[in-house]
């Protein structure tokens, strides 16, 4: 019996399990140039923690061979990782190095504007694991997934920068991005799950319109140049880099 997930979307991106509300391919974006990102090579997702039963054996289905965690060392000990099996490799790159909790975040703020700041302080400070992740999303590890906590931020502007380095349309790395509001739901259920005794102040959490994703490559442009010119001049990524990642990725 095949038991690879069935999506939920016409894109063919979104993919089903019980306890990950975030998971979905990254294939079938164009580039523009022409090229197809392929499916079944590159996913991202919410933490691999939650994998159990049923979603275990779908998540086998899928074949991955890498696994790319980008939480803190304290959010893993806390919460678990994915786990192991025969032909899994795992890697741990913590992208973030100034921990804030979003739910403390203040409802008076621009909520996009202070996750954009975030998002350039992970660019910034996350340069050596960043610049790692691409590297392996480059090199012959796939079927590979990435993510974090909840699939959003983390793990967003890793997509977007992987997506952008490809040669996908900004407005597509945009709406990528901004997929993630259809877990917000669900999301925000595993908080208040695992948080019972807690009030939250910021009633954002789980959030993620593209105006965030859209302020945040601003500013990487307005500071670099473009988001090319941030990954080659903070990231060191090469020219070979990039064509070695663009042969993995497209069609």
């Amino acid at each position: 019996m095949n038991t690879t997930p069935t999506t939920t979307d016409g894109s063919g991106r979104i993919i089903p399990f019980e306890r990950l509300h975030n998971f979905r391919d990254l294939g079938g974006y164009r580039t523009t140039d022409g090229r197809t990102l392929r499916h079944g090579r590159l996913y991202r997702s919410d933490s691999l923690a939650k994998l159990q039963g049923a979603d275990h054996d779908r998540f086998l289905a899928l074949g991955i061979r890498t696994v790319v965690d980008l939480r803190y060392p304290w959010e893993i000990q806390a919460k678990g990782r994915v786990p192991e099996s025969d032909g899994l490799t795992y890697l741990n790159l913590s992208v973030e190095h100034r921990p804030y909790d979003q739910a403390e975040i203040d409802p008076d703020l621009d909520p996009w504007r202070y996750l954009a700041d975030r998002y350039t302080e992970v660019a910034h400070d996350g340069a050596e694991e960043l610049r790692q992740a691409l590297e392996v999303i480059a090199s012959d590890s796939a079927p590979l997934v990435f993510h974090c906590a909840s699939g959003k931020d983390r793990t967003g502007l890793l997509a977007a920068l992987v997506l952008t380095l490809a040669g996908v349309r900004e407005e597509d790395v945009l709406a990528d991005f901004a997929l993630t509001e259809l877990a917000t739901e669900r999301l925000l259920a595993d908080w208040q799950a695992a948080n019972p005794t807690r009030v939250m102040k910021w009633p954002g959490y789980g959030r993620a319109p593209a105006d965030i994703m859209r302020l945040f490559l601003d500013d990487l442009a307005a500071a670099h140049g473009s988001v090319h010119g941030y990954a080659a001049k903070h990231l060191g990524v090469t020219d070979d880099l990039i064509a070695r990642l663009r042969a993995q990725l497209l069609n």
